[in-house]
């Protein structure tokens, strides 16, 4: 009877380890998804009756309505200043341009995001850390960050002001 539940037990820890060693490394795997978007309920301006029917713009999908709030123009026009001026078209036009001189990758994410996965398979896809969920993500990229605390001494010591910042082990959100 021992060896029949023992057997068993084997079993299933060897299924538990061939079940841990499937799947992908989650980037922020306690991060999760589930549950509302607080962001997504926004406050709109009150409704208000037209002067005239026939002046209204056209409706357009995906365009603003006329009571979603414009929190930019509203300070605008609170510091004296016109919100027409908020909506000038092309002012960064030729930086766009200069930045897309050379074309540009419309999959660029999708391939980031690919290779990324690949390096941190490569660089931390360690059976423990995903048997047990744990975050790769820092681990595996750990090489290429930068220490902020030294760079804040090394900037210091160079002459350049730098702000303060929390001291060491203290987190900021």
């Amino acid at each position: 009877m021992q060896a029949n539940t023992a057997k068993i037990a084997a079993a299933l820890a060897g299924l538990s380890l061939l079940a841990a060693c499937g799947g992908e490394p989650r980037l922020m795997p306690f991060s999760g998804k589930e549950g509302p978007d607080e962001f997504a309920v926004l406050p709109t301006k009150p409704l208000e009756t037209p002067e005239n029917y026939t002046d209204l713009p056209v409706p357009t999908p995906g365009a603003m309505n006329l009571v979603d709030p414009t929190p930019n123009a509203d300070a605008v026009v609170a510091l004296g200043g016109s919100a027409s001026a908020l909506n000038r078209q092309g002012a960064d036009g030729g930086i766009v341009n200069y930045a897309n001189r050379y074309g540009t990758n419309p999959n660029i994410r999708a391939e980031l995001a690919e290779d990324d996965l690949k390096y941190r398979k490569r660089n931390n896809g360690r059976l423990l850390d995903r048997l047990f969920g744990r975050n790769s993500y820092l681990k595996a990229y750990r090489r290429q960050s930068l220490d902020p605390y030294s760079e804040q001494d090394r900037l210091r010591r160079a002459g350049v002001l730098t702000p303060t910042s929390p001291p060491k082990g203290v987190q900021s959100e």
